[in-house]
């Protein structure tokens, strides 16, 4: 794919997953386009002015939605991306949604209905959360704390949602694919902290709190509503048991089993990023 002129946007590029796809990508040799409001030309799903220069000479777009498909609105501004998209000619286009959202099935829908290329990403919880987000100075501290009990959730490794993700920009075949995605095992958070604390060589805790304390302590340091009233949607509603089962989508889209969260943080605790 050196020798082609067209390019593949990848919306949030510089993100956890959009970082690893432009890597992998232009390990491919593919041209890629980094969708942010700071890339040139800008990307702004704020400004609808800034998506046609963006898709200029485009043949795949990855769109993941900022904040998150499951904020007021997103469904219709997805939609309208990804009609403009078609409009342009982009001839793939890979979704990254949520397990256990009705907004982002409802994304998920009004994109199909415009964009006949759809391929549907659809995520568990992301291992990575432990780690790039702000999970990991809670963990480097000692303790991890949450509005979640003991459901289970099947933490999937990022590296695996980007492997499928540049298969689905750049072959045939995933077109109309609604990939929803796990990991290969069941885990509570507390479990999972466990093994964390166990490959770091220290004691970690993790503590339940209830919803309105978390909400309370969250606000007290700074996070706007917006994000705390989406943290609390997602540990008291997505993660209610609904999606306590894993899925066969990574061996359906890449022929290989997901890797297991056991993986994840072995290859994690050795860059000392959870050292005290």
């Amino acid at each position: 794919m050196s020798g082609n002129t067209k390019h593949t946007l990848v919306l949030g590029g510089t993100g956890k997953t959009g970082g690893r796809i432009v890597e992998r990508l232009r390990a491919r040799g593919v041209q890629v386009r980094v969708g942010s409001r700071s890339a040139q030309p800008p990307f702004d799903w704020d400004n609808p002015a800034t998506w046609a220069p963006a898709l200029l000479d485009v043949e795949a777009v990855y769109i993941t939605f900022q904040p998150d498909l499951a904020v007021p609105g997103a469904p219709d501004t997805v939609r309208a991306f990804g009609e403009m998209a078609a409009t342009a000619g982009v001839r793939r286009v890979v979704l990254l949604s949520g397990r256990g959202e009705e907004e982002a099935q409802a994304a998920e829908e009004l994109l199909a209905q415009v964009h006949p290329g759809l391929t549907v990403i659809r995520s568990s919880f992301f291992a990575q959360n432990f780690d790039e987000g702000h999970f990991a100075e809670e963990i480097k501290a000692g303790q991890l704390v949450l509005p979640v009990g003991e459901v289970v959730e099947p933490f999937i490794d990022i590296d695996d949602i980007a492997d499928l993700a540049v298969a689905a920009l750049t072959e045939d075949g995933h077109a109309g694919q609604i990939y929803e995605v796990t990991g290969p095992r069941l885990l509570t958070f507390a479990e999972a902290v466990a093994e964390i604390a166990a490959a770091a060589g220290r004691p970690i805790e993790f503590v339940q709190v209830a919803p309105e304390d978390y909400a309370a302590a969250a606000r007290s340091q700074g996070l706007p509503d917006e994000l705390v009233d989406f943290l609390i949607y997602l540990f008291t509603t997505v993660l209610d048991g609904r999606n306590a089962h894993v899925t066969d989508g990574i061996e359906r889209g890449l022929g290989r089993k997901p890797g297991d969260f056991a993986d994840y943080v072995r290859k994690t605790a050795a860059t000392g990023v959870w050292n005290a």
